[in-house]
C-alpha cells in the first residue's frame, strides 16, 4: 500500500482454543496475555508498552478457536523498531509467576463480563449449542475452573507444540517494499527452529452428529431476550460459501434486510437483528441473532423461521433480481471499506493464508460474488434450512424450556 504512510505488522500461529486440552481451556487466550507482560530486551508490562507508544503506535492481540495473533501498527519510518518489539514478544516472553498469577484475575474478570453481557455472550452459548462434546464448542477464554489451575509449565509445553516456524506467519501491510519486509522478517526471526509438527490436535475434521432441532437456555433475569436461530454449514473453503454469503445478507445483512424489515420494522419485535456467516476450517452456520421484547420472543422466532423456511418451501419468498444485486452491493461495499485500514489488510491477506486453500485479492472475491446467480441463492437455502439442522439459543428470564423446543420443532 505504497501511498500510506502507516504499517501493520502481525505475528500469527495457527493455533486457538479448538487444539486446547480440556484442562488446560483457554491456554491460548491466556497466553495472548502474558506476551505482553514482559520479554528478554524489555522485562515489564511498562517497558513494553512505552516503547510502543514511544513511537506513536498502537498494539493488541487476538485470539480465536483457530488461530492467534499479535500486531503493532505503527508509522512506517518505525518499522524495523516495529518488528524488534514485536519479535521479542512473541518469541521471548518472560512468563514470570507472579504475572501469571495476578493476570488470572484479570482474565476471569473479562470471562465474567462476558458472561454478564448477554448480547457479547450468546454466541457463545449458540456455539456450545453446534459444536456440543466438541472443543469447538468450548469458550475461547476458558472458565474460571481451568485459567486457575494454569501453570508456567503448562505455557511452556503448550509454546514448544505450537509456536514453531511452519505453524506460524508474518504478514506486513502498509507503505513498505516486498524486499524490505523480507529482510526485516529473516533478521528477527532466525532463531526460530524448523522442526515438523509432532501434536495431535484436539480437534480436527468434526462432522455434526446432528439429526433434530436443539435447543439451549441459559435462564438470566433481564428485560430483553437475547437469542441466536442458526443452521450447521460448511466450512472455510467450500466452494458455495459465495452464494450463503450473499443469502445472509439478504436475509439480515443491513437495515433494508428481510429479517431488519419484518422483526424490526413491520412488528416492532427487536431493536437489534441480523444474520452472518461464521466458517470454521471444516464446518460453519448462518446464524440470525436478535435482542427481543422478552414477552414476544415466540413471536421473533416464528418470523424468523418463516424467513430462512420461505426460500425453501416452493420459493414462498422470492428473490428477485434487484434484491440480489443490492446484496452483492452491500456484501462488496462493505469489504471495500474494510480494507481501508493497514491492520485490516495485514488481517484480510493472513487469515486467508494461514487457513484457506487460496489466497484470493478483493477484486477476485469481487467477480465470484458477481457469478452468483438467483438459483444459487435458491440452491443454498434449500441445504441450509433443513429443520433437522436448526439450533436455537437463549438468554432470558425463562424457566420452560419445552415450548421453544416445541416450536422450533
Amino acid at each position: 500500500m505504497p501511498s500510506l504512510e502507516s504499517v501493520t505488522v502481525t505475528v500469527w500461529v495457527k493455533t486457538g482454543s479448538r487444539n486446547e486440552d480440556e484442562k488446560v481451556g483457554g491456554i491460548s487466550h491466556f497466553l495472548e496475555h502474558m506476551v505482553f507482560k514482559g520479554s528478554n530486551k524489555r522485562p515489564t508490562a511498562r517497558d513494553i508498552s512505552e516503547a510502543v507508544d514511544a513511537m506513536g503506535g498502537e498494539f493488541n492481540a487476538g485470539t480465536s478457536k483457530e488461530w492467534t495473533n499479535f500486531y503493532i501498527k505503527a508509522g512506517k519510518q518505525n518499522l524495523e523498531k516495529a518488528v524488534d518489539i514485536l519479535s521479542d514478544m512473541v518469541l521471548n516472553p518472560l512468563l514470570k509467576k507472579e504475572e501469571i498469577e495476578r493476570e488470572k484475575g484479570t482474565i476471569i474478570q473479562e470471562i465474567r463480563m462476558y458472561e454478564d453481557t448477554p448480547m457479547m455472550h450468546i454466541g457463545d452459548v449458540f456455539e456450545g449449542l453446534v459444536f456440543n462434546g466438541n472443543p469447538l464448542g468450548r469458550d475461547t477464554a476458558g472458565n474460571e475452573k481451568t485459567v486457575k489451575g494454569i501453570t508456567r509449565d503448562d505455557f511452556i509445553s503448550y509454546r514448544k507444540a505450537f509456536y514453531y516456524p511452519e505453524n506460524m506467519l508474518i504478514t506486513i501491510a502498509g507503505g513498505i517494499t516486498e524486499d524490505t519486509a523480507i529482510k526485516l522478517a529473516e533478521k528477527y526471526f532466525v532463531n526460530l527452529t524448523p522442526r515438523k509438527a509432532d501434536t495431535k490436535l484436539a480437534s480436527i475434521n468434526f462432522k455434526s452428529k446432528q439429526k433434530s432441532p436443539e435447543f439451549k437456555l441459559q435462564s438470566k433475569e433481564s428485560e430483553q431476550a437475547h437469542l441466536i436461530m442458526g443452521f450447521t454449514a460448511e466450512g472455510r473453503n467450500y466452494e458455495g460459501r459465495f452464494a450463503q454469503s450473499l443469502l445472509s445478507a439478504i436475509l439480515g445483512g443491513g437495515m433494508s434486510s428481510r429479517m431488519f424489515i419484518e422483526v424490526r420494522e413491520r412488528r416492532g419485535l427487536a431493536y437489534s437483528v441480523r444474520t452472518s456467516m461464521e466458517r470454521y476450517q471444516e464446518i460453519g452456520y448462518i446464524g440470525t441473532y436478535a435482542g427481543v421484547n422478552v414477552k414476544k420472543t415466540d413471536e421473533a422466532i416464528k418470523v424468523m423461521m418463516d424467513q430462512c423456511y420461505g426460500l425453501v418451501s416452493n420459493a414462498k419468498y422470492k428473490v428477485s433480481v434487484s434484491e440480489l444485486e443490492k446484496s452483492k452491493g452491500l456484501v462488496k461495499g462493505h469489504l471495500a471499506l474494510a480494507l481501508e485500514d493497514t491492520r485490516d489488510v495485514s488481517d484480510f491477506f493472513g487469515g486467508q493464508e494461514l487457513l484457506e486453500s487460496e489466497v484470493m485479492t478483493p477484486e477476485q472475491i469481487f467477480k465470484m460474488i458477481d457469478k452468483v446467480t438467483i438459483d444459487d441463492i435458491y440452491l443454498e437455502a434449500k441445504k441450509l434450512f433443513v429443520p433437522e439442522r436448526i439450533n436455537l439459543a437463549i438468554i432470558g428470564p425463562f424457566k420452560d424450556r419445552e415450548k421453544f423446543v416445541q416450536l422450533i420443532r
